[in-house]
Order: C-alpha cells, then structure tokens, then sequence
C-alpha cells in the first residue's frame, strides 16, 4: 500500500520546508543540457563541412557559418566553444542553487473548508457572502489548485471574493487509493457532480462554473447535462482539438502509453515526475533556459520571488490515476476523442454545441502548454460563446503581472452579466421567473469576440 501524502500545516498550502526539490526532473534537465551543450563541442568538425545537410532549412545560415569558423584557427574556436559551455554550465547550476536557497514561503491565510469527499474539498473565500452569487473555480487534476491563489497580490480566488462573488475553489489535491482506480466518469459526474450540489446549497441556486486548462474539460459534461445547476461556464486556456497544432506530438504522448502500462498497474498511477517529463516535451529546453536566467536576479527583486513562487507549485504537482491517465493520454492525445466527437462520460457523448448555458471562453495569445488552436477548436463548437483573447501565456494568464487587467476585472465582469436567480418571495400571486436578466457590462463586451476575430 502507498503511503499518503501528509497535508501541509494550516497556513501553508504550498511545498513543505525541506530544501525544494526542482527543477522536476532534474536528471532529466542536467541531461538535456548536457546533451545539447556537449554535443557542440562534438559537432565542430561536421560545421566545418556545412553538415547537417539533412536540413534544408539551415543551409544559408550553416554556410554563412562555416565560413566564418574557416576564418579563425581551430584551436581558438574549439576553446571558444568549450569556455562558452563552461560558462552556461556555471550560470544553470547557479541558478538552480538560488533557486534552491531562496527563502520564500507560500504563506497565505488558509480558506474555510465547506465540503469535502475522499481528498477533494471546497474551500470557501467568501464564506460571509451568503446572499452573493456563487462562482466555483474548478483547476487541472495534475496541478495543485493553489495557482489560483498562488499570493497575495496574484490570486483569482481572492480577487473574485473581494469583486462580491462566493468564490470557491475545488482543491482535487493526490488521488488516495481509491481514487487511484477512478475514471473520469468518477471524476466529472461523480466527485465534481455532487461538489455542485454542494456548491448550489449554498445559496439554493444555480452557480457559475470556471474551469482552467483540464478543468475546463471537466466543467463541461455538468454544463452540459445539469443546466438547472450552472448558470453560466467559462473555459480558461482549455485544450479541445488536441491535434489542431503539433499532431505529431500528441500522437507522441499517446503512443507512450503502453510504455507505461506496467508502472500504472504497478503504482496505480501515473506519478508526477514521468509528468513533468511528458511536458518538457513540449520545450525539451525551456526549464534550462528559465534557470540559465535565473542566476541573473537579484535574490531580493519581486520577479526573483515571483519565480520562485510559480516554481514551486510547477514542482509540486500530483499523481494522475491510472484510469484517467489512459483516458487522457490514450484518448485525448492519441485518439483527439473531444474534437472527434468521441469523447464520453457516463456513456453520454461530450457535444459543446448542445450547451445551452452563457459561455466564455479565454484563448491566451502565448500559450505555450496549451496551442491556441487547440482552444479556439472549442469555440468552433461554441460559435454563441464570449471569447476573450488576452496577450497572455497559459500560467500568466492567472498569475503574472497583468492578470488583474487581463483576466480577473473582465472576468469579473461577465460574471456579473449573467442571469441571477430571484430572491423567493412569500407573497401570493402568480409565480414569476427564477431569473432576472441582467446585460453583460460594456467593459467586458469590448474585449470579447471582436478581440480574437483575426485568429479564428
């Protein structure tokens, strides 16, 4: 039997003290790089010659310099090449052990729990708001939720409890070992279905749903099939036709999955740095990049803090369920089920175009995790829906330094535009509509589909 992971202290919901663990995988990382900064040295007598002549594409500029390296001796270029891998050597390791010794903390007041269910639990940001409407905030099940409240000054969580909303936040937190054999079905109309209901007890009435990245996905099948309970669903950086952009590599990911097979019967999940390895994929670099520039901050600068911050939580991600880990990577990634019309949960077929509820959907322009035309394949599925496209990347979006602006004032906004139910009257007479409509703010309707016309 696992061992379960032990709970943060009450007021830290981030990594736990020990000295942090990232970049994850940082054998994975180390090897990367060094591949790629030992393999210069190695290729020197191939540029000479202009190789590779494999790619087209780099011809003129593989020429151009070759001839420049048949200018200089080749002893003074090879040393030139060996300082330069030296120095970016220098400057990964460096910036790994600041980040490594920063003293920052994820330290924030801890949100009242209203209701909980096996690991799962709601955590409540306005729980004095009892007349306010209720907005339910539902994060990827790979990530902690936390970047949604990832500090003070960026969090979506609070900001939504301060602009007047019921905010709640669904914490999914690890899968415990009988959430390790939960499908999505288990997931979406089970755990997240009666997550809803608690949600809707709150105020006796519909709540709005906001799902970001995976979470979209799942908020959409109870949009779908409980628009009694849903009064209006917004989709954040959510992927849907995941082989709109780089099918190659989707098919990638899910062609790994029988490579996988005997750890996910084994372990009973898909554990969190085979994850972190799957994404780096996508940008086989990028972690070394961040940290070469890294060991350029001053320890003591707000954006050192802020990366710290964002890397903690990217570190400090969870398991995903074998059967769910199938089903995404099998399904989604291999088989692209959502944009085929394949998908299903609880054996009805997933159909946003049957969504009757009041919908936005958020495309970031720079959304490196998840394409823009992975997204914007939903709003084709959605052609009645708000579409915002803020000049963003997928994380950014809703906690770099212009989310506020970006995302949480006209996010807030449309929230605000939606159909309210009624407060219920005892007085006689004939029975009027559960709802009062309410048009949805100028501020919002000029950031909305207009923006992302030139991109669809």
């Amino acid at each position: 039997m696992k061992a379960e992971q032990k709970p943060p202290p009450a007021d830290q919901d981030g990594p736990p003290e020990e000295t942090r663990p990232g970049p994850r995988p940082l054998p994975l990382h180390l090897s990367i790089a060094g591949m790629t900064w030992l393999g210069s040295q190695s290729a020197l007598p191939l540029l000479r010659n202009g190789w590779p002549g494999w790619n087209p594409a780099a011809a003129n500029g593989l020429q151009a310099l070759a001839a420049e390296v048949a200018r200089r001796s080749p002893e003074s270029f090879a040393k030139a090449v060996e300082e330069e891998v030296r120095r970016r050597w220098g400057l990964l390791t460096q910036g790994i052990e600041a980040y490594r010794a920063h003293p920052y903390r994820r330290r924030l007041p801890q949100p009242a729990e209203t209701w909980r269910e096996g690991t799962a639990r709601l955590l409540d940001y306005a729980p004095d708001a009892t007349g306010a409407p209720v907005v339910l905030v539902v994060p990827s099940l790979i990530n902690r939720a936390y970047v949604l409240d990832l500090t003070a000054e960026r969090s979506l969580m609070r900001f939504l409890a301060k602009a007047g909303f019921r905010a709640l936040l669904l914490d999914w937190d690890a899968p415990n070992e009988a959430e390790r054999r939960f499908t999505l079905t288990d997931y979406i109309a089970g755990r997240l279905g009666r997550a809803i209901d608690a949600a809707c007890g709150l105020r006796g009435g519909p709540v709005a749903l906001v799902g970001y990245c995976m979470g979209g996905l799942l908020a959409l099948p109870p949009a779908l099939t409980h628009p009694d309970k849903v009064s209006g669903l917004v989709c954040l950086a959510t992927p849907w036709d995941f082989h709109a952009e780089r099918p190659h590599q989707a098919r990638l990911i899910g062609a790994a999955l029988p490579a996988l097979e005997p750890m996910l019967r084994q372990a009973g999940e898909l554990p969190v740095d085979v994850i972190q390895a799957l994404f780096a994929g996508l940008d086989p670099l990028l972690v070394v990049r961040k940290f070469v520039k890294f060991a350029g901050f001053d320890p003591a600068s707000p954006s050192a803090t802020q990366f710290v911050a964002l890397e903690d939580w990217l570190n400090d991600g969870v398991p995903l369920a074998a059967e769910v880990t199938r089903e995404c990577l099998g399904g989604w990634y291999g088989g692209n089920t959502p944009a085929k019309g394949e998908w299903r949960i609880a054996g009805q077929p997933v159909n946003p175009r049957e969504i009757q509820v009041p919908t936005m959907i958020v495309v970031p322009h720079a959304d490196r995790i998840v394409p823009p035309p992975s997204a914007l394949g939903l709003v084709a599925q959605m052609p009645q829906a708000t579409v915002m496209r803020p000049q963003s990347g997928h994380i950014g979006m809703v906690a770099g330094g212009s989310a506020m602006e970006q995302l949480y004032k006209p996010l807030a906004a449309w929230l605000n535009g939606l159909p309210r139910p009624a407060r219920r009257k005892r007085a006689a007479g004939p029975r009027k509509s559960r709802f009062t409509a309410r048009r949805t703010p100028s501020y919002v309707r000029s950031q909305t589909r207009n923006n992302g016309k030139g991109d669809r």
